[in-house]
């Protein structure tokens, strides 16, 4: 080799050397778009099946991908038709760019494109367009600098999440799930190739309003497939037309979307606990049963496994409808609870003691000073258990029972179940117990969660980070069973399996019908009525939310038994019973009623002055006589001011409702 040739091969490598070193500061110099793009919040099912997608600030719908989740068919087809080289090549394919060249110089014509799967994600994060050739260049260069940046993996998630699917779709996830019903994971051939066309030209391809073009588009991108050895010959005799019509996104659960996204509103996928297709057949139910039952009702049914306190099904209303009030989540609304709290109260009063379920209890007229409870049917049954009191949901009872234990302590024992009640006067009476107090279904739920769980609260949840289980106690495990025991009595439904523990309740003035209840896994509550609080005539828990319950657990599966009752638990006969507990008399730490004041042998100076008397235990009413004359009847405080009854000595009487007395004799001067 001559000096004149070793210089000029010594300039061209310096040439290049300098070209390269410019490229190189060209490409590193590149301002590049974001590389992560906004996506679409997703809100998913336990399984990971989609249950909400929201638009992007200009509504579109833009479902992330990654190369993973594709399936494989889908992702070969991809790289053989739009860029072959696409894991060789640095951005750019020097080797198309020639080919498209050469091919538009001899047809005189643009036949081919050169543009790679690296510069179409360029194109598309920056919304660039196609034709012009410095648009070109600057995906070029884009592209170019994308490559050093990022893994072939990662700009091929790009591309299968920015890709256009027509009209407001981006992403291939977007695209199957409008076209084809179905995630991308699984395809036939003809689906991934139909995906695969479907980006070059979005809208002149759009299966519902050119079902031609997309099908020759697809058959094409088949063919490439054969050709490639990715597919058997016989791919290319699909018969298969394309889909028609865009398929809408899942719209499950969307008032437990709404909270799960504006809990956290900047994460992008939420994973939830629910169980899609139950949320889909219990979503049916509601809307079903609410139109069947008239205009302007709507429904609401929870779903929560005591063992954890996931919810599995959260339906908020009986669906979108506005003369229904679709848009109020009734899981969350603030309702009057009827006779559901019943249960509670039972559970607490066999706690302290006050009674068991095979205890007798009087269901006769009473009054509670100026509150008087009736039954829901008016009538009165005498002499019952609290067994059969409980399962007929009678008033009576459960408001002695409430007397008994205290109102204080019933609203106290809602709030260790993690209940808020909201109580109409601010303080608690005995009205609570037969639903004078605001409650929320998902409150109740929790409620019967803990009933179930052995008497522990639970806090439902749709995420473990969220749900609870084994907290504070509520009731002891005997009590607890003993409910549910006393529960899964309750006559079901005609045509409906007996063993469910269940309850109903219907609020005052047929505003609210319910029905809550558990099997060994799960808990269930159903609630029906207007949102706006109007009364719904002849709307009874027994007679149209029952029904819901039992349909509810069907879609569940086979009933769970029951575990065991507790070893301490009191199981015998109502004869078998220790003597206190055989017959209700309130509150056992109360002694038979005294009178305190005045004392026996007491000497008082009345003159002028009213007589005072004051009296300790029993249980009101009070009936007081003053040498066998009745001078106070149906007496409800235990301190009153009576008239002298005359100078000398006077013997003072007193007899509570429970028929004990006590007596004291006196002087009055």
């Amino acid at each position: 080799m001559t000096a004149r040739s070793l210089f000029l091969l010594a300039g061209v490598l310096l040439a290049l050397a300098v070209v390269r070193d410019g490229l190189d500061r060209w490409i590193a110099a590149t301002d590049l778009p974001g590389l992560i793009p906004v996506q679409s919040t997703e809100v998913l099912a336990e399984d990971g099946r989609l249950l909400r997608a929201y638009t992007i600030e200009d509504g579109r719908y833009r479902l992330g991908a990654a190369a993973s989740a594709v399936d494989p068919t889908f992702l070969a087809l991809l790289i053989a038709y739009e860029d072959r080289r696409f894991y060789s090549h640095p951005g750019a394919d020097a080797l198309a760019v020639l080919r498209a060249g050469w091919q538009a110089l001899r047809a005189r014509r643009v036949v081919s494109g050169a543009s790679t799967l690296t510069m179409q994600v360029a194109r598309l994060l920056e919304n660039s367009g196609t034709g012009a050739w410095a648009g070109k260049l600057r995906q070029v260069r884009v592209a170019l600098a994308l490559e050093r940046q990022l893994g072939k993996d990662q700009i091929l998630s790009l591309y299968l999440t920015l890709a256009p699917y027509g009209g407001n779709l981006e992403g291939v996830r977007a695209g199957a799930l409008a076209w084809l019903g179905k995630e991308p994971r699984r395809l036939t051939p003809a689906e991934a190739a139909l995906l695969v066309a479907l980006p070059q030209s979005p809208e002149t391809r759009r299966p519902d309003q050119h079902p031609a073009a997309a099908r020759l588009a697809r058959d094409r991108v088949l063919a490439r497939g054969i050709a490639a050895g990715i597919l058997p010959p016989e791919a290319a005799q699909v018969t298969a037309a394309v889909p028609t019509t865009r398929q809408g996104f899942a719209q499950l659960a969307p008032h437990l979307a709404d909270r799960v996204r504006a809990a956290a509103p900047e994460t992008q996928r939420h994973q939830t606990s629910l169980d899609a297709d139950l949320q889909a057949r219990l979503e049916d139910l509601a809307r079903d049963t609410a139109l069947q039952l008239g205009p302007r009702l709507s429904a609401a049914i929870l779903v929560v496994e005591t063992e954890s306190g996931l919810i599995r099904a959260s339906v908020g209303s009986a669906g979108p409808d506005e003369a229904r009030q679709g848009f109020v989540d009734m899981t969350r609304a603030v309702r009057s609870p009827g006779s559901t709290l019943k249960p509670l109260v039972y559970g607490l009063a066999f706690d302290a003691g006050l009674g068991h379920p095979e205890m007798l209890i009087e269901d006769v007229p009473v009054a509670f000073g100026p509150y008087a409870p009736q039954n829901f049917d008016r009538a009165f049954r005498g002499t019952i258990s609290l067994r059969a009191a409980l399962q007929a949901s009678l008033n009576i009872p459960v408001v002695k029972l409430t007397e008994a234990i205290g109102p204080a302590r019933l609203t106290a024992a809602m709030q260790r179940a993690g209940m808020q009640p909201r109580l109409p006067g601010g303080s608690p009476g005995l009205a609570v117990a037969l639903g004078g107090v605001g409650v929320t279904l998902q409150e109740l739920v929790g409620l019967y969660a803990a009933i179930a769980g052995d008497g522990l609260a639970v806090t439902p949840g749709w995420s473990s980070a969220l749900a609870r289980a084994g907290g504070t106690r509520v009731l002891s495990p005997e009590a607890a069973w003993q409910v549910g025991d006393i529960l899964r009595g309750v006559p079901p439904p005609a045509h409906a399996p007996s063993g469910l523990a269940h309850k109903t309740g219907t609020s005052y003035g047929h505003r609210d019908a319910w029905a809550i209840g558990y099997d060994g896994r799960h808990v269930v509550g159903v609630w029906l009525g207007r949102p706006d609080g109007t009364p719904v005539p002849g709307a009874f828990g027994a007679d149209v939310a029952a029904p819901m319950l039992f349909t509810a657990f069907a879609a569940l599966g086979d009933l769970v038994p029951a575990a065991p009752p507790p070893p301490a638990t009191l199981l015998v006969e109502a004869s078998a019973l220790p003597t206190p507990l055989r017959r209700f008399r309130g509150d056992r730490q109360a002694e038979a009623v005294q009178i305190a004041f005045p004392p026996q042998g007491a000497v008082l100076s009345v003159g002028a002055r009213d007589l005072v008397v004051k009296l300790r235990g029993g249980t009101p009413p009070f009936t007081v006589l003053a040498d066998g004359r009745p001078v106070a009847l149906r007496l409800y405080r235990r301190e009153t001011v009576l008239p002298p009854p005359g100078l000398g000595f006077v013997t003072l009487s007193v007899i509570d409702a429970l028929g004990t007395s006590g007596r004291v004799s006196f002087e009055l001067r």
